[in-house]
């Protein structure tokens, strides 16, 4: 069954809710890139498995506000809470712009900002 973008991103957002962040990469290619605006860029899935496990302590509380689609790209917006390593909860809100290939996540240009 065909899977539109949308539905893909919401069962991986699930997945990373979940804690299942393996689930999560069967959704991207395996050439991923990502680019965190201001911050750093992320080629492949096992750098995004590397920042996975280095900053989702506890899975993060992600409310997706918007989902826009048109043709292969998709833009999400809303809210993410990550824990930090002290405990504490670190609020954001973001604006991710993701392309899809052949039916996966394949590039994302993420901007975050403090919430």
């Amino acid at each position: 069954m065909h899977m539109s973008n949308k539905a893909i991103l919401e069962t991986a957002n699930a997945a990373v809710t979940a804690g299942d962040y393996e689930a999560f990469l069967s959704y991207c290619t395996d050439d991923t890139e990502w680019t965190f605006v201001g911050d750093r860029r992320l080629q492949g899935k096992e750098a995004v498995r590397q920042y996975m496990a280095e900053s989702y302590i506890a899975p993060p509380e992600n409310i997706v506000e918007y989902l826009i689609a048109e043709g292969d790209m998709l833009t999400a917006g809303g809210k993410i809470s990550m824990q930090q390593k002290d405990g504490t909860m670190a609020n954001y809100e973001y604006c991710d712009v993701w392309t899809f290939r052949e039916g996966k996540m394949d590039k994302l240009k993420a901007f975050v900002i403090p919430a």
